[in-house]
């Protein structure tokens, strides 16, 4: 029941935070404009580029937290291995945002492409944005240390309520101190404080409680973080290899594209994003307790959790998929007002749409060598797409803009999910590919996506607002209601609610 819960609880807190995010975007271009959007953009940019200084320390400390929760590691032990890690975090922090501050006035004159906003202004908000990225990382470690305890349920209140003041009261306080990017990131610098202090206090409260002779004997040694080193390590290149693959498009378009058209751009692949949330907050919940349930033992658990998840997350993320594949243009067009800004994002949108749908299934095989400890095989296969993808990226980047950006990363996902993922699963759960394979993926997304198909060509999307919404509803429901109908998992567990 615990599980169940804790997935409908991140489920709604991800889903409302990415949602919120996405809506009011179009205030953000309205008040601030494209470019300073473009610096947003940017922004979210840095956070992801700032994770290759974590060293695999936030995933490692989730999972020491949940293997001290399932009676795998004592109480001294932990708490050497936490006070090791906060030594650590708090100093890659520092550094962090030193490095980035330095760098913030070369930033502004010679990579952004700059029009409108002065790069005095530019130079400032990087300055500020130096400070957030780093807070907002630092929170990383007491996120792990809330998440291995299985506090799934609080964390998602407190992200609602840090969404909603991250997305949505910055409206307000612009308009009473001005549309300024000065004072969008100082309020974020803000946030980003009250974010990490909040998470502080709730870590301290769920750690085992030790007794003057324990609180004694921890002492102040970087030894433990020696236990986890290798695990660490391997999630560390995890890491770099997902910043590299996700980012770097984003990061040769920061230097080629206006700053203006670069928000365009942002904006398109944010909204693909929110298919990627969708599979965030089953990871969340699923990577815990499958490495519990493997330290207790239970193997066949672990299995049919590994199983059920795949089909929610593909019932959930293929009709989000299915939706922006066939409805970009009026969606976006919906969403902002603009024409011009639709035609310009929507293949954007829809190839980043289908990459990320790919991506999110074809992130499976990862849970389970997380829950195993043992990540070799995801490491070499993200060795081997970093090396084709980086330099294809920066050579569509260059001469096809975002749309040659989205080619290569549909196209690899695609390949990573039919080739690797196979590979992967014969090497650790053997005979189980074909079945996953077959019955929770193929068999839901390919009915969903011939039903989206065939509402957008016997009911094409019209011109006007109305329309095109109930037009965006038709396709994404008839998508969502066939995925469920033939998914075993979610048609079972709805029908036996029903019957309740």
């Amino acid at each position: 029941m615990s599980f169940k819960r804790n997935v409908i609880a991140s489920y709604v807190s991800q889903i409302y935070t990415a949602v919120i995010g996405i809506v009011m975007l179009p205030f953000y271009i309205k008040f601030m404009g494209s470019e300073a959007y473009g610096m947003i953009g940017f922004f979210t940019m840095l956070q992801a580029w700032f994770a290759l200084l974590d060293l695999g320390l936030t995933p490692t400390i989730g999972r020491e937290t949940a293997r001290f929760n399932a009676g795998a590691l004592d109480v001294t032990a932990f708490r050497r291995l936490y006070r090791s890690l906060s030594c650590i975090f708090v100093g890659v922090a520092v550094l962090g945002a030193m490095l980035l501050y330095s760098q913030a006035a070369n930033i502004a004159s010679h990579w952004l492409k700059v029009e409108v906003v002065s790069v005095n202004d530019i130079k400032t908000a990087l300055e500020i944005i130096a400070a957030c990225v780093s807070l907002r990382w630092l929170g990383g470690l007491y996120r792990g240390i809330i998440t291995g305890f299985e506090q799934l349920v609080w964390l998602s209140g407190f992200n609602l309520i840090v969404g909603t003041l991250r997305f949505v009261m910055v409206i307000p306080v612009m308009a009473y101190f001005g549309y300024t990017l000065f004072v969008f990131f100082s309020y974020q610098l803000c946030l980003a404080l009250a974010e990490c202090l909040g998470l502080w206090v709730k870590s301290v409260r769920l750690l085992p409680v030790l007794t003057p002779i324990e609180r004694a004997a921890l002492g102040w040694s970087f030894k433990p973080v020696k236990t986890v080193l290798k695990f660490a390590l391997s999630i560390a290149f995890t890491s770099a290899v997902w910043v590299l693959v996700t980012q770097t498009d984003k990061l040769v378009l920061s230097s080629i594209l206006p700053l203006a058209d670069y928000g365009v751009y942002t904006l398109a692949v944010l909204v693909a994003s929110g298919i990627m949330i969708i599979g965030a907050p089953i990871s969340q919940v699923l990577m815990p307790r499958m490495a519990s349930l493997h330290a207790s033992g239970k193997y066949d658990e672990v299995v049919a959790i590994y199983k059920s998840s795949t089909q929610i997350v593909t019932v959930i993320a293929g009709a989000a998929a299915i939706t922006l594949i066939f409805c970009a243009k009026p969606l976006l067009y919906v969403w902002t007002g603009s024409l011009p800004v639709a035609e310009q994002a929507a293949p954007i949108l829809q190839l980043y749409a289908v990459g990320n749908a790919l991506l999110a299934i074809g992130a499976f095989p990862y849970y389970m060598q997380y829950a195993r400890g043992n990540l070799f095989y995801h490491l070499l296969g993200n060795a081997l797409m970093v090396v084709i993808i980086i330099p294809l990226i920066v050579i569509a980047a260059k001469h096809y803009g975002g749309v040659g950006a989205g080619y290569v990363w549909c196209g690899m996902n695609a390949l990573y999910l039919f080739c690797w993922v196979g590979y992967v699963h014969r090497k650790i759960i053997p005979g189980v590919h074909v079945e996953w394979l077959l019955l929770d993926v193929l068999k839901i997304f390919l009915p969903a996506l011939s039903g989206g198909f065939l509402i957008d060509y016997l009911f094409p999307a019209s011109a006007g607002t109305a329309l095109s919404v109930v037009h965006v509803l038709a396709v994404g429901g008839v998508a969502l209601i066939i995925s469920i109908f033939v998914s075993p998992f979610m048609r079972h567990l709805i029908l036996t609610r029903m019957a309740r």
